[in-house]
């Protein structure tokens, strides 16, 4: 049976309730985690005010700004931790953003910028984030990153989020062979498209989902409710032999060859 009571989980990234983040920690919820928040904070508070009202049933005993482009906001997200929890086991890292010029169109018009700031936050934030959460996973822990298809394989328009990708689930790799030692899993779901504030931003993205529609062995697409089950299942002592993987939660689509 699914438990993951006595667990503090961090769960970053949500939005509004179509995030993907918003239905993994609804399924920690449920598993019967203790549920920490972030948010991204905006100059005039509504992002926090958006995010506070959505996830008070699940009752957050820490709600706190994360800007990972902020690292003096990033170390006090850990002091805060640490002070309010003393530990952290779960993580979960669904963090990713693109400017709509990058999302469309040639790969090679993908800006300097463009492509510096993608990586940044899509990808070099999980380091980031481990780093933090690496020395409060006392007893262990699993952490769990979000990402796509496009990240092997080309995708129209996904254009520099599929190269923050490929470096993402890299990462994962890397920060399990590091991190096993000392009992901390990491992992990440690869989800099929699913309408959302970021997914919003690329070119052609209903298309796409209806041709996943179309071709899933499944027929259809997934929902944030299956990814935060198998988010909870990687979480969970359930899975405490699995590290370092994608798994696909995506109807069977990334096995179709046409």
């Amino acid at each position: 049976m699914l438990d993951l009571k006595g667990k503090k989980a961090l769960v970053t990234g949500i939005a509004n309730n179509k995030s993907i983040a918003w239905g993994i920690a609804q399924q920690l919820h449920a598993a019967g985690a203790e549920i920490g928040v972030t948010y991204l904070p905006d100059d005039r508070g509504r992002a926090e005010e958006k995010v506070q009202k959505l996830t008070a049933p699940l009752e957050p005993t820490l709600f706190l700004p994360c800007n990972v482009q902020d690292d003096a906001q990033m170390d006090e997200l850990f002091g805060a931790v640490k002070e309010k929890w003393g530990k952290v086991d779960i993580l979960i890292h669904c963090l990713a953003f693109a400017g709509r010029d990058e999302l469309t169109g040639d790969f090679t018009n993908t800006t300097r910028g463009g492509y510096g700031r993608a990586l940044d936050i899509s990808a070099y934030s999980l380091v980031h984030l481990a780093r933090g959460a690496k020395p409060l996973m006392t007893d262990g822990g699993a952490i769990v990153a979000m990402t796509y298809l496009g990240g092997v394989r080309v995708v129209p328009n996904y254009n520099v989020m599929g190269v923050a990708k490929a470096a993402l689930e890299m990462e994962v790799r890397y920060l399990a062979a590091e991190l096993g030692p000392d009992n901390i899993r990491v992992n990440a779901i690869s989800a099929g498209p699913i309408r959302t504030l970021a997914s919003s931003a690329i070119g052609g993205i209903l298309d796409m989902i209806h041709h996943v529609e179309e071709i899933a062995p499944l027929r259809r697409t997934v929902t944030q409710t299956e990814v935060g089950n198998t988010a909870a299942f990687l979480c969970s002592d359930l899975s405490s032999g699995i590290t370092g993987q994608v798994t696909y939660v995506d109807s069977g689509y990334n096995i179709m060859g046409m």
